[in-house]
């Protein structure tokens, strides 16, 4: 008998649609999973909706079950929590996350899901792609006791490295953004709040996120002198122009990458890509995440919500696509 899903697709740039698409049986290794909730990536999502990933880019873009080519039609995504169905019994009926786009049910290799903590609950564990961002960049950066941290972009990635590097003894952690309601997401976090022009300068350690030149150059404006900005910013096919003259070289500052596709150097020995998701998955029993979660919207509305997302009309930080009703029919 024909199984079938349904499945989230960029037909064309600016355009999406829900496909009906054929669900294959689960061999030996594999799983069928139960879509409980996707989140979206906010940045990279809608850049990838909106056409923006540069050629060269393409193969360095791709998520691990994409289906098609940029830019498109495609199947994009990458946090989803669903339960497994069938599969080894070890896992049949456990809550997993895996990096998988937005559909109703798929079928992946086992090793592919990550079982969620009991103590995690299913609709924050679609953060544990961006948590595992977040971990990555402080591994990258390595925090020192006392220092004086300032996160420029109150986005997904943003908020997720302000709350755990918050957690360094004697950090203190400035979250900058041009949108004065995130002040209210930095509270919950547990960390100051300040608008651009009103950030506190002299800081050991910047972590750049907005994805955009003023915010990269307000960045190096904080450092102290030999401070460190790294870059987590995705541009897409944007040039970013950077004063590198007035005090980049007198006050020897450094701007550096950090990209999740590579475990940092400096765990590289010690984690491979599944404990890595591990350890931020354990990471996300701190309720303070739940701070991020802003917005929700069932499965069949993706078509106008990835448009409303990439236009700026609905501003949820992490946008939570939701499979299953309430018994009332209410979505949660």
């Amino acid at each position: 008998m024909r199984r079938t899903a349904r499945a989230f697709w960029v037909r064309s740039p600016g355009v999406g649609e829900v496909r009906e698409v054929d669900l294959p049986a689960p061999g030996p290794d594999e799983v069928l999973v139960r879509s409980v909730y996707s989140g979206i990536s906010r940045g990279t999502e809608t850049l990838v909706f909106g056409g923006g990933v540069p050629p060269n880019q393409y193969e360095v873009m791709r998520a691990p079950f994409q289906e098609g080519d940029f830019p498109g039609p495609l199947k994009y995504g990458y946090l989803n929590v669903g339960v497994v169905e069938e599969g080894p019994d070890t896992l049949v009926g456990r809550t997993v996350f895996t990096l998988y786009p937005h559909q109703t049910r798929f079928v992946v290799p086992a090793s592919a899901v990550s079982v969620v903590p009991e103590d995690v609950p299913a609709g924050r564990a679609v953060l544990a792609g961006v948590v595992e961002t977040a971990v990555n960049a402080l591994w990258d950066a390595a925090p020192l006791v006392g220092d004086r941290v300032t996160v420029v972009g109150a986005g997904m990635v943003g908020c997720c490295v302000a709350r755990l590097v918050s957690r360094t003894p004697g950090a203190r952690v400035q979250l900058i953004d041009v949108d004065p309601e995130r002040a209210e997401v930095a509270e919950r976090l547990g960390v100051d709040f300040a608008l651009p022009e009103a950030a506190e300068g002299g800081r050991d350690l910047v972590f750049h996120t907005s994805a955009s030149e003023a915010g990269l150059i307000r960045s190096l404006e904080l450092l102290h002198p030999e401070g460190e900005v790294v870059e987590l910013s995705w541009y897409g096919d944007r040039q970013v122009i950077l004063p590198l003259g007035e005090d980049f070289h007198s006050h020897r500052l450094a701007v550096r990458a950090s990209q999740v596709g590579m475990i940092s150097p400096a765990r590289r020995s010690r984690y491979d890509h599944s404990e890595r998701l591990a350890l931020a998955l354990r990471l996300l029993a701190d309720p303070a995440f739940d701070a991020l979660l802003s917005g929700r919207s069932g499965f069949e509305e993706l078509p106008e919500v990835l448009p409303a997302l990439a236009e700026g009309r609905l501003s949820a930080l992490c946008h939570r696509v939701v499979y299953e009703p309430e018994s009332d029919g209410s979505l949660v």
